[in-house]
């Protein structure tokens, strides 16, 4: 590992990985999105056999019904027992995010208030390149499920087989998905959000992807709503001289398992970053004075994981406002957040957690404002309204409420 000290030019980096581009891979997605635009069914079928090597007619595109049943012969049967002591983890997490309409009424007649609507039509996206992320599934579905959302659709791409993998096929069949695809890459994403032959379009897309996915993803936002940029995964853990060494080696060596995973170690132990140091792990040491300023570091790299490996994890996390999710003390890995314990794992990267959220039912809900005035109180605050119509020079708008009271 190499360490870092705080304020040098490479911490600098770390702080600052998520604001590149890639010109060329922008470049890229951008021909796929609008070729995929122009020419629907027939470019995901191109951009399917250049990038997945698989040959798909139109037809083959949706998953069938016999493909999802026949899944259920290619997995073990414990594979639904235990999925089902999961997926109860992550329904009771989820239950305490429902939102409900509301509204409120004064004395004068003004009644205002939020009208919270589930959107119609999400599309997930599920990696499935080296090894199918069977996880992705259910930390995306079921907070859409539960937020109401009326139609799910997910695309996942295809194996050299023309078939997907059969434990994403059961997991998506438990919990209802409506439509299955056989696509990846940006061409998916394009499908998503425009629409095809073959794929009606969505109002968001959510999950996460490889480089091109996620800039897609970025070039697709305002078309429709994206859940987040999420970029390569990423792990940092304070620790400090009473926190086990063992413990540290392997969370940090479970992260360097990902493609591209970022691994950094805060720590205000001389001792522990000398050590660490020496061992042939992918990532970084950042030495600190103490603490608090362990927090700070934290604060400023607004990780995806959070790990707080002292004695007393829950006095330092009381400081943390950047993190997508915090895992405190020596028996909450990140593994635990990876697949069972209940929340999505699907979180803010590149250090965008300082204003995006870990996926929730919030963004599956759009809300609507509601205002309602009678005339008695249309006129107690017409004199405020028409001063600062008044300073905005609208005169239109000065008189659409005069001519109520003419």
């Amino acid at each position: 590992m190499k360490l870092v000290r705080v304020g040098s030019k490479q911490f600098q980096k770390l702080c600052d990985r998520g604001t590149g581009r890639n010109k060329r891979i922008s470049e890229s997605a951008r021909k796929i999105i609008e070729n995929v635009k122009m020419g629907g069914d027939e470019a995901v079928i191109k951009y399917t056999k250049k990038f997945d090597r698989v040959k798909l007619a139109p037809k083959d595109l949706r998953v069938s019904a016999c493909e999802i049943s026949g899944a259920y012969q290619d997995i073990k049967p414990e594979f639904v027992s235990t999925l089902k002591v999961v997926l109860e983890n992550i329904n009771k997490f989820y239950r305490k995010q429902l939102k409900k309409s509301w509204k409120i009424k004064d004395a004068d007649g003004v009644l205002l208030g939020e009208k919270i609507s589930p959107l119609d039509r999400v599309g997930v996206y599920v990696p499935s390149g080296t090894v199918p992320l069977v996880s992705s599934v259910y930390m995306t579905v079921i907070p859409a499920k539960m937020a109401g959302v009326k139609k799910i659709v997910l695309v996942t791409p295809p194996n050299q087989y023309k078939s997907v993998d059969p434990h994403i096929l059961v997991v998506a069949d438990l919990l209802k998905v409506d439509e299955i695809y056989k696509i990846g890459g940006a061409q998916a994403i394009a499908a998503l959000a425009f629409g095809t032959k073959t794929i009606q379009k969505v109002d968001k897309i959510v999950g996460p992807g490889n480089a091109y996915v996620t800039e897609a993803k970025r070039q697709v936002f305002g078309y429709c709503d994206i859940d987040m940029l999420a970029g390569p995964t990423e792990v940092v853990i304070i620790a400090n001289q009473l926190s086990n060494v063992n413990f540290i080696k392997a969370d940090l060596e479970a992260q360097a398992e990902h493609f591209m995973g970022l691994a950094i170690l805060i720590t205000n132990s001389k001792k522990l970053a000398k050590a660490l140091k020496k061992e042939n792990i992918r990532g970084y040491v950042v030495l600190v004075k103490n603490m608090d300023e362990a927090a700070d570091v934290a604060n400023m790299l607004a990780a995806e994981h959070l790990q707080i490996l002292t004695n007393n994890p829950k006095k330092i996390a009381k400081k943390i406002t950047n993190a997508g999710a915090i895992f405190l003390g020596p028996y909450t890995p990140v593994a635990v957040g990876d697949y069972v314990a209940g929340p999505s794992h699907v979180l803010p990267t590149g250090g965008s957690a300082r204003f995006f959220s870990g996926l929730g039912l919030s963004d599956f809900y759009k809300s609507s404002h509601i205002l309602s005035y009678t005339k008695k109180a249309l006129e107690k605050i017409r004199e405020p309204l028409e001063k600062i119509a008044g300073i905005e020079k609208l005169s239109k708008h000065l008189d659409s409420v005069k001519a109520r009271f003419e």
